[in-house]
């Protein structure tokens, strides 16, 4: 089978929990949301879907259960990092038993590895598989940014490391890796607040948490930028913003989870502890900025 592009409009997957398990059934109809919206892929227990504080057994249950749910309709993007590589070659290798389209495999956090053991980390996942590899890159969660240079020399070594999802808030980024690999390389935005910046200067598209609820509109905002219509993207984008911008009030994806409850596409907001539910000022915050894309 041909690998499908991955690029466009993708959802970073929220996790719906009931009571201390995975809601499955929630699941289920969060991704049917996605498909109905026109999203073009899907990644199951990335940061968004709270993959710190999953098991083992869970982590992969969801991985299975999304790709059983999307029955082959978009990509399934398996996030499979860790900061043990260990574990994140198991996640990788057992995602591509599952059926995976593809891998995101963010940086090992709190260890903070050296350029050269980034390399070695990526090196050894890249060697254990044929799935495309989507790099992730976010300093401010992880500790560590993967260089520029890291980037070149993984995608020189590698055919199937060939995109990466960006989240460190610089679109000099996207110019620098553009400059440096051009088409060579596939930059996703890993912030929706800077999914048209990041376009503008050559990212095929975003990886997002918006979607989750939006996925119809944040698949326009993208669609519109591939065609270079940049005037009508940037008022769609100025209209989603605030609520952009309100996703990330509190640590995500609690914002994201409040504003899914509320909106009954899943049943709870349930966040596992070390994060919590939203407080009452916050909520209102949220509640303001989404009620306002109904007007």
């Amino acid at each position: 089978m041909k690998p499908r592009p991955l690029t466009g409009a993708i959802t970073a997957l929220a996790t719906p929990f009931s009571g201390k398990d995975v809601a499955f059934g929630d699941l289920k109809r969060l991704v049917e949301h996605q498909i109905r919206g026109g999203i073009d892929g899907i990644v199951p227990v990335g940061t968004t879907g709270e993959s710190p504080t999953l098991t083992s057994e869970e982590h992969m249950d969801v991985i299975r259960a999304t790709i059983e749910f999307a029955r082959g309709r978009v990509p399934v993007i398996a996030g499979t990092g860790s900061n043990s590589t260990a574990e994140a070659l198991e996640y990788t290798k057992l995602s591509d038993e599952a059926g995976a389209d593809a891998v995101l495999v963010v940086t090992p956090y709190y260890n903070k590895p050296s350029q050269e053991g980034l390399f070695r980390h990526y090196s050894a996942i890249a060697e254990a598989t044929d799935l495309p590899i989507i790099l992730y890159s976010v300093p401010a969660r992880c500790g560590v940014e993967i260089g520029v240079p890291l980037v070149e020399r993984l995608r020189s070594k590698y055919s199937h490391v060939r995109w990466i999802k960006e989240a460190g808030g610089s679109v000099d980024r996207v110019d620098q890796m553009k400059r440096a690999m051009g088409d060579d390389i596939i930059v996703l935005s890993g912030d929706d607040s800077l999914t048209l910046a990041f376009m503008a200067s050559g990212a095929e598209g975003v990886i997002s948490v918006a979607s989750n609820l939006l996925p119809r509109e944040v698949t326009r905002l993208v669609r519109l930028a591939q065609q270079n219509d940049f005037a009508r993207a940037a008022k769609l984008h100025e209209r989603l913003y605030p609520l952009f911008k309100a996703l990330f009030i509190e640590p995500s994806p609690v914002p994201l989870k409040a504003a899914l409850a509320r909106a009954k596409i899943i049943g709870s907001d349930a966040v596992r502890l070390p994060l919590c539910t939203m407080e009452r000022a916050n909520r209102a915050v949220l509640a303001r900025a989404v009620d306002a894309l109904r007007r």
